[in-house]
């Protein structure tokens, strides 16, 4: 690329068992990012119920926003005239991705139009028409002022057809090639990411892996799953790409996110991870424990003194019961949306620590091996008496 690269990733250990690694993602201004590393969603610039003050105190160094419902509101002009994103956001210190929006069109259905030249849809605000290009999403990224961006591309349900997949995947490779091309004339470049789909057929997937590895770009995004396939179908999927992709680039897999998901991504060569999932569930009260998944609205916990997670070391947990949790719930307080996000996040941000320290240690297969499966994708795992 004709720009000063923006972004360098070190690999700085690797297990000897799997092709799980430990790196560090470091921006020219010397802002870093310790991999494998938990982006939390902050899609309008903001993670629902917390503010920079929290997420500095989690230790969250890098979050990722969406070009889509930023152009919508407030405006891509509004974010730049305010100094960008970072600055939009009261002066958060890390590093912001940006997702081009490219799955939230694709779940428009109907209300949008998808050519070669890219895609038209009508905002659900004020219905104005609005067109994208590969050409505009690297612009308005580079005018959002983020870091990391997402190539616009066409995400291929699930179930697909391999006719339908392969034809997804030819427009995607295209609007690619045509951004990475735009890229080289972007005064004030981000580092950019190319996105590998496919579905999961292993001949498109390495194809398409193959294609984005010769784009040159800074890092990869594997996208197009966590849409209801089944886990081993998109860990094969993982088996085929990650071999294919430049050993010195970043890889992050999208929308990926249940604990023993994660882990078995970072097995195989997984870097970057974001997730609604720590988010969302902890506002509707369901949260990640290392006894399980809870429901905090469950009657059970009524009357229960112990916090969310007696092993946590989270502010929420050294401080509040249960009980008290669920009574704030139940009873519509604000501050409970935000203490239960405040849980998730914590125990999402520990588990990605512990597994880089696992992987720096050697220790990274015995780890795994106690790592306690199946607890958090199901139902409300129960243990102990009832109280």
């Amino acid at each position: 690329m004709n720009n000063p690269r923006p972004l360098h990733f070190e690999v700085t250990a690797r297990d000897p068992h799997s092709r799980a690694r430990a790196g560090t993602l470091r921006l020219a201004d010397g802002r870093s990012v310790q991999t494998p590393g938990f982006m939390p969603v902050g899609t309008l610039a903001a993670v629902k119920g917390l503010d920079l003050r929290d997420l500095e105190e989690l230790g969250v160094r890098i979050l990722i926003s969406n070009l889509y419902h930023l152009m919508l509101r407030p405006g891509v002009e509004v974010v730049e005239a305010l100094g960008g994103i970072r600055s939009f956001m009261g002066g958060f210190q890390g590093v912001v991705a940006t997702d081009s929006g490219g799955f939230q069109v694709y779940r428009l259905g109907d209300l949008r139009r998808v050519t070669d030249e890219g895609v038209t849809f009508r905002s659900p605000y004020d219905g104005r028409e609005i067109h994208l290009t590969p050409e505009r999403v690297v612009d308005l990224q580079q005018r959002l002022g983020s870091d990391l961006w997402m190539m616009l591309d066409e995400p291929s349900p699930y179930p697909v057809t391999h006719a339908e997949a392969r034809r997804q995947l030819a427009r995607t490779h295209q609007w690619a090639e045509r951004a990475r091309i735009h890229y080289d004339r972007s005064p004030r470049a981000g580092a950019l990411f190319g996105i590998v789909q496919g579905s999961v057929y292993e001949d498109l997937r390495e194809a398409s892996a193959r294609f984005v590895a010769s784009l040159d770009v800074h890092g990869f995004a594997i996208g197009g799953l966590a849409l209801g396939e089944p886990s081993v179908e998109r860990n094969r999927v993982l088996e085929v790409v990650v071999p294919l992709l430049p050993e010195d680039r970043p890889r992050y897999v999208m929308g990926v996110g249940y604990p023993e998901d994660l882990v078995e991504a970072v097995e195989r060569g997984v870097d970057l991870f974001d997730c609604v999932l720590p988010t969302r569930n902890a506002r509707k009260g369901t949260l990640f424990t290392r006894e399980g998944r809870i429901n905090l609205r469950n009657a059970r916990y009524r009357e229960d003194p112990r916090p969310l997670d007696p092993s946590c070391a989270c502010p929420v947990c050294q401080r509040y019961s249960r009980a008290y949790l669920r009574h704030l719930l139940r009873a519509g307080e604000p501050a409970a949306p935000r203490l239960l996000t405040l849980h998730n996040l914590y125990f999402y941000l520990s588990l990605m620590e512990e597994m880089r320290a696992a992987i720096r240690n050697g220790t990274f297969q015995t780890w795994k091996q106690r790592f306690p499966r199946g607890r958090w994708s199901k139902e409300e795992q129960h243990v102990g008496p009832p109280v």
